[in-house]
């Protein structure tokens, strides 16, 4: 126990680093996605689909509400079949609302990290700066082909504990293009954990009140797609209830 706390002390006090060229990509990213007014962004509310894929076939899509105020909060919304689901986490906690058996619960730990890992790999961790705070070390990579004519400059993110993430932004146009990792994942069929590549596309670039964001995101599992999500809106810095991340009492106090 000891041990292990003061591992978490000397990994607290690793001091956060970058490169210049890295530097660099990461400034050019911030202005072509708005500049100050992208850094400005507090709160976002999107609406879609959100889809899933079983051996390369969608299935059916469910329309998605999602609400984010930065740097740790998100409420997601899932209304597909006349069921609506609510999955919502704050930090290191996290509820959920299963509205086919009408049931609000917290949400494992498990859960919780697969939310934490969600917001740990964005291109928004990384813009943003929040990987900082946890000791992180962002070292450029290269140019990578990305298509006909089309290049990719690439960096890395590692944190203290080895993990990392790999950001592709477009040589030309400066816009993030992908994001590559490796985690650890139960197989399905075997229920052994497994290393996995994932990769995430960021597609479909649109310019509203002066930000531009991507209205596509395609997620791959070792290269075969697992998930789309198609926004239709985006909103950004408007007000919604403090307590919409909070955990209702009961059911009927669902809104």
């Amino acid at each position: 126990m000891i041990l292990v706390l003061i591992l978490s002390l000397l990994l607290a006090q690793t001091p956060a680093s970058i490169d210049d060229k890295s530097q660099q990509i990461i400034d050019r990213a911030i202005q072509a996605l708005g500049g100050e007014k992208y850094l400005n962004v507090q709160t976002v509310i999107g609406k879609g689909f959100y889809t899933a894929f079983r051996d390369g076939m969608s299935q059916l899509p469910a329309r998605f509400l999602d609400y984010i105020a930065y740097p740790d909060s998100e409420r997601t919304e899932f209304t597909g079949s006349g069921i609506r689901t609510i999955q919502t986490n704050v930090g290191d906690t996290g509820w959920m609302f299963d509205g086919s058996v009408k049931k609000i619960s917290d949400q494992t730990p498990a859960q919780v990290e697969d939310f934490k890992r969600a917001m740990k790999t964005g291109v928004e961790y990384l813009l943003r700066g929040f990987w900082k705070k946890e000791g992180g070390k962002i070292t450029y990579v290269g140019r990578r082909e990305a298509g006909l004519a089309k290049r990719n400059e690439t960096i890395r993110l590692t944190y203290p504990d080895g993990f990392w993430i790999e950001y592709e932004f477009g040589a030309k146009d400066f816009l993030p293009n992908k994001i590559i990792y490796k985690r650890n994942r139960k197989d399905p069929d075997t229920g052994d954990m497994v290393e996995t590549t994932e990769e995430d596309l960021l597609l479909k670039y649109i310019t509203v009140d002066g930000i531009t964001a991507p209205w596509v995101i395609d997620h791959f599992i070792n290269g075969k797609q697992s998930t789309r999500i198609n926004y239709e809106s985006i909103q950004y810095n408007q007000r919604f209830p403090d307590n919409l991340f909070t955990k209702p009492d009961n059911v009927k106090s669902i809104k």
